[in-house]
């Protein structure tokens, strides 16, 4: 069972040793708005130094991976490439790809265009992946236009009655797919207020459709399994490092990971040790195995 312990010195020295790398989340781990977290640049460089992988798993659909890169530079993180970061918009595009144009694949209802309810980062990514986009490519309605496949739910600030009642429309022939990206019911804003994440558009698709989304991002394995697949990474060694009890720290015990919370973002200490005390064995699954105030807290666990 997870014991929510505090990591520093002698400890985060006895947990980091032997990993062999961390999963990142980015929005309230490594940055906060346009600010890095201090310390957080000066631990990925030990880490690399060390030998360790440093991998970065984000639920934030609206920028596309490329986008993020630009974002590690330009906020002083240096030598994270491409290939490390898993976005939601990635993931999301790399299973709708797998479902859509997948060779052999029975479940597959075969090759069509993708509806999306997001963003340029969002559409980048699909069109990336080889994918048609509803919209795009040809005039509206042509007869030789391929049918929608899929209705795929980012985070949308434009969002729209028109835009929900044309997804439920696809969404009326069983063989079209919905898809989120994530389900974060909402992202905090630098001014202490709220504003709605892709979790609450989603919930409007489902209640309106009366269908259930598949979704990529986490808590749920995908962006995980896309990382074992390319790195061949031993989850025994891997620790997920988050601010969100419900999706990253889930996340990586949904994946068989040890957990550390950092009190950067969303969550507080007092909500995980609320949880720890529950009954529930679903509220001992937001249970992190250790937490630090800040990342920068596990410099310490690193030889110089």
């Amino acid at each position: 069972m997870a014991a929510c312990r505090r990591l520093s010195g002698a400890s985060a020295r006895e947990v980091l040793g032997p990993a062999q790398g961390l999963l990142f989340d980015c929005d309230g781990v490594l940055w906060a708005g346009e600010r890095a977290v201090p310390g957080a640049p000066e631990l990925l460089e030990r880490l690399s130094r060390s030998g360790k992988a440093s991998f970065f798993v984000s639920n934030n659909s609206r920028r596309s991976v490329s986008e993020l890169e630009q974002r590690f530079s330009r906020l002083g993180f240096r030598g994270v490439r491409a290939e490390q970061v898993f976005s939601s918009a990635l993931c999301s595009a790399l299973y709708l790809r797998q479902r859509l144009l997948g060779a052999g694949d029975d479940a597959c209802p075969g090759p069509g265009r993708v509806f999306v309810l997001g963003g340029e980062g969002l559409r980048g990514e699909l069109r990336e992946a080889g994918l048609r986009l509803a919209g795009e490519g040809g005039p509206a309605g042509g007869k030789d236009e391929p049918p929608v496949r899929a209705v795929l739910v980012g985070y949308d600030d434009q969002f729209t009655f028109a835009k929900l009642s044309q997804a439920c429309g696809y969404l009326r022939d069983p063989q079209c797919l919905l898809v989120a990206t994530d389900p974060d019911p909402w992202h905090p804003l630098s001014d202490g207020q709220r504003t709605p994440g892709t979790g609450s558009l989603t919930a409007a698709v489902e209640t309106a459709s009366g269908r259930k989304a598949v979704v990529v991002g986490k808590p749920n394995t995908y962006m995980f399994d896309c990382i074992v697949e390319r790195f061949g990474v031993d989850p025994s060694r891997i620790l997920m490092v988050g601010d969100r009890l419900e999706t990253d720290i889930l996340f990586g015990k949904n994946c068989g990971l040890a957990t550390v919370l950092t009190l950067t973002g969303v969550s507080r200490l007092e909500e995980a040790q609320a949880y720890m005390a529950s009954e529930s064995p679903a509220a001992k699954d937001l249970v992190p195995n250790y937490y630090v105030d800040s990342i920068a807290d596990l410099i310490s666990g690193l030889d110089d």
